[in-house]
């Protein structure tokens, strides 16, 4: 399948110049197309920020939700379409600060979802501000002394949660961005891939330069299985691991578990609307 499929005709890109969400758009249509992903049959969902924009620019189905809140309505669309392919692309800012306890439970509902975050560690919408994974002492229009918090660790968080899957890569490798977005999207449960972005305008410590000096890949020899290895990987800091970082393949998606589909495999949507039992629970209510 041909990745220009998923182009949007005439899309205005409002992003800067050199912006780490280009590639990061043009890997994901590129996984999609190797995926042979129906567009039909694909919903990006997305929250508010530089990063909530990239739905825009591919030519699929979408849901555009409020700043931090893409993770309740893209379990709800799984959960009454199991067959689509629901994918979440999120920024630091959006996912880890003001969606931070959405992500928190989603994990622990294990949707069969794909979870991008552009991870920039820095507010690249509104004007530079600091990030939950900003690091310290970084100088801000706000933080003008410096950043005195110690930042988020998402995949820590994640892996302490048992997410299903785990990774990281980096918005300057393609190839590499490329395996890990096919891997967590063919992934059966949630999958969190935080993608190291550099935001090219408001932070000019962790440029592209500065990343490629302080990563590393994970080799074959790595076993992403090990749930405390995995761990002692994740809140390593002199320098970033990049690869898959946990898989917990046992785990049952949040969408196989759920009640109305006990006795009925078809989609919710396909169903009628049983008004006599509608109005039985309603009349109920009203007797309480």
């Amino acid at each position: 399948m041909d990745p220009e499929i998923f182009d949007v005709e005439g899309a205005d890109i409002a992003w800067c110049p050199g912006c780490g969400d280009f590639p990061i758009l043009r890997t994901v249509k590129t996984a999609l197309a190797e995926l042979e992903i129906d567009q039909k049959m694909l919903v990006l969902a997305s929250g508010i920020g530089q990063a909530g924009k990239l739905p825009h620019y591919i030519k699929s189905n979408t849901y555009n939700s409020l700043h931090g809140r893409a993770l309740p309505p893209a379990t709800s669309i799984k959960s009454v379409n199991r067959e689509l392919t629901v994918i979440v692309t999120s920024g630091d800012g959006d996912i880890y600060g003001e969606g931070g306890n959405h992500l928190m439970h989603t994990i622990r509902r294990n949707p069969n979802i794909t979870t991008i975050v552009h991870n920039n560690m820095v507010y690249g919408l509104t004007k530079g501000q600091a990030s939950p994974t900003t690091q310290r002492e970084f100088k801000t229009p706000l933080q003008v002394e410096g950043v005195v918090l110690e930042p988020f660790n998402p995949l820590a968080i994640a892996i302490g949660l048992d997410a299903s899957f785990v990774a990281r890569t980096f918005a300057g490798d393609i190839n590499h961005m490329k395996e890990i977005f096919k891997e967590a999207i063919t992934h059966k449960g949630f999958a969190l891939v935080d993608v190291f972005q550099p935001c090219v305008t408001y932070n000019k410590i962790n440029t592209y330069k500065w990343f490629r000096e302080n990563i590393y890949y994970l080799d074959e020899s790595y076993n992403p299985h090990d749930r405390i290895d995995a761990f002692k990987k994740a809140i390593e800091f002199h320098k970033f691991p990049l690869g898959v970082l946990y898989i917990n393949p046992d785990k049952i998606p949040y969408e196989e578990i759920l009640s109305v589909y006990n006795e009925d495999d078809s989609p919710l949507y396909e169903r009628g609307v049983d008004m006599d039992k509608l109005k039985a629970l309603v009349d109920s209510k009203r007797s309480l």
